[in-house]
């Protein structure tokens, strides 16, 4: 089979994602995006008419963040007229479908050069979304509206998901609040060990001042006793009146015996950021040609639906999926990165594949760093990519819950 090389991964730092707050929440989307696209250019010496394609992951396509953000972008990062590029929606996990479908574009053997990556302005969406509700105007996941899908497989919110996961499986909140204080403690070692130095870019303001060179996020002051004094989170919106029915109760439709108890809260769940990634895939032919070492291959990829109503399971399964069709088992992995959305995502992730705990998220994640949806999964590709190249590893495998009930996958082999 032809194969797909990653030359290079690139990112910014993420910036808190709460209106006028964060460093990053008074720039435009796109220029978020043309600020990675114009790094993989300069850092590569890319010439931008070779560029077949630009497959780019925004989940929320609204106001800012509408109108293909992934074609404009590369016009605002003076990319030639002649690169295309499109914008998908795989909620959480588009930023890993985005590398998939460019990777499957060149296996292929029908381009040689794709761009994949994402973006997403927490900061914007946050806003958009209190305007919505101002309106009347009901966020997805909060009533569809389609009867037959509500009565079929009622969606819940993520959150109360993550509760209800937990107590499903017995899961205490003290297991969730260890592995939270654990990702904070690694962030906090990879940023000062400088872990994330080879990816991460600055993001420069209109006028060329620094907007932000540092991950904004972190917490590293964070306790264990600081965590247990948090409340949780989602006990209100489980009982949330979605007009006749809650959250609560959607779950209980199809989960009658569970009784949901709560406990995420902020500080093991997912921080809310802003950010963008891209990635440089290209063909063993183009890389030759243009005189590129390839950092990756891509060795397998996977998609998996699982249990809308419960939403988080499905990384589990995607795993074991990839997996199989990589050919390999899950010793041969030497850097796991699961997406941490709630705390309960990877810790029932570790439990139910049995994996050695310092294999998985070395460097922290979405609970110390952030998750700026459409984007993680491309910045996840990068991270572990980076971490293969420090330590020596062989193998990586990225993975993440997806709204719906969904997971892609990842393997890749570091050259």
């Amino acid at each position: 089979m032809p194969e797909a090389y990653i030359i290079d991964a690139v990112r910014t730092p993420r910036g808190i994602g709460k209106p006028g707050k964060g460093a990053l929440s008074h720039l435009h989307p796109q220029h978020l995006a043309a600020t990675v696209l114009k790094a993989l250019k300069e850092r590569n010496n890319l010439d931008t008419s070779t560029v077949d394609d630009i497959i780019w992951s925004t989940s929320s396509q609204v106001g800012k963040q509408g109108g293909d953000l992934g074609r404009m972008a590369a016009l605002a990062a003076g990319y030639d007229i002649s690169a295309s590029g499109t914008t998908l929606d795989r909620f959480c996990g588009g930023g890993i479908t985005s590398v998939n479908l460019a990777c499957a574009s060149v296996m292929s053997g029908m381009e040689d050069c794709v761009i994949a990556g994402g973006t997403e302005m927490m900061s914007f969406t946050q806003a958009h979304a209190a305007e919505q509700a101002n309106a009347g105007i009901r966020p997805l996941g909060m009533g569809s509206g389609n009867m037959a899908l509500d009565a079929l497989h009622p969606q819940s919110h993520q959150g109360v998901c993550g509760d209800a996961i937990a107590s499903m499986e017995g899961i205490s909140r003290e297991a969730l609040d260890a592995l939270a204080l654990v990702s904070q403690q690694r962030a906090d070692r990879a940023i000062r060990e400088g872990r994330f130095a080879k990816s991460v870019v600055p993001v420069y303001n209109e006028d060329g001042s620094v907007a932000l060179d540092h991950e904004e996020f972190p917490r590293p002051e964070t306790t264990a006793e600081g965590l247990a004094a948090l409340k949780p989170s989602f006990a209100a919106m489980a009982d949330f009146d979605l007009g006749g029915t809650t959250f609560r109760k959607q779950i209980n439709r199809r989960y009658p015996d569970l009784k949901i108890e709560h406990f995420h809260h902020a500080g093991n769940s997912s921080g809310v950021v802003d950010g963008a990634a891209a990635l440089l895939i290209v063909s063993p032919a183009y890389a030759e040609k243009h005189g590129l070492k390839p950092r990756a291959r891509i060795v397998a990829y996977a998609n998996q639906g699982d249990d809308p109503t419960l939403m988080l399971n499905a990384p589990v399964p995607a795993a074991r999926k990839v997996l199989a069709k990589a050919g390999l088992t899950k010793d041969d992995i030497d850097v796991w990165e699961i997406n941490e959305a709630f705390a309960v995502v990877a810790e029932k992730f570790i439990r139910d594949l049995d994996l050695d705990r310092e294999k998985v998220n070395i460097n922290g994640g979405a609970m110390a760093l952030g998750h700026p949806i459409g984007a993680t999964g491309s910045i996840l590709i990068g991270t572990a990519l980076d971490e293969l190249e420090r330590s020596g590893g062989r193998y990586g495998l990225v993975t993440m819950c997806a709204a719906g009930g969904m997971a892609p996958a990842i393997i890749i082999e570091r050259i």
